[in-house]
């Protein structure tokens, strides 16, 4: 099956599985999707993650979703930059989601940063979802 933004799909299945009170989601694997799971994990908001080989011979992942006393760590997040409208920052223009409580997760020449860490390596590139 083919998906028109793959991206969006996990973060679709992240959501879902929250508000379901999930401990853990499955979603297709792709690089893209793990260096966004391991920011994720880097900045706190997922347990963590897992890649596995099922039968099939395609990758799957396993993503641990994290609770704080009975409420999802993850309030809200949202995909800003979608396969029909690309959007890209400067390391000028970045701003702080929600006071510096939430973080935007970037495409850089550096890889997939945090938009904090986008400031320190002093790069920007595109914005592709905002987490809170």
């Amino acid at each position: 099956m083919s998906f028109s933004d793959p991206l969006g799909d996990m973060l679709t299945r992240i959501r879902n599985g929250q508000k379901a009170n999930k401990s853990s989601v499955k979603s297709p694997a792709s690089k893209l999707r793990v260096n966004v799971l391991e920011t994720l994990k880097r900045e706190g908001f997922i347990r963590g993650y897992e890649v596995s080989e099922p039968q099939k011979g395609k990758p799957e992942l396993s993503i641990e979703l994290k609770y704080y006393q009975g409420k999802s760590v993850i309030e809200k997040v949202d995909r800003v930059s979608k396969p029909g409208r690309r959007v890209y920052t400067g390391v000028k223009e970045l701003t702080p989601v929600r006071n510096g409580l939430g973080i935007s997760i970037l495409s850089t020449p550096k890889g997939v940063l945090s938009d904090n860490e986008a400031r320190e390596a002093n790069v920007g590139g595109e914005v592709l979802c905002t987490v809170y």
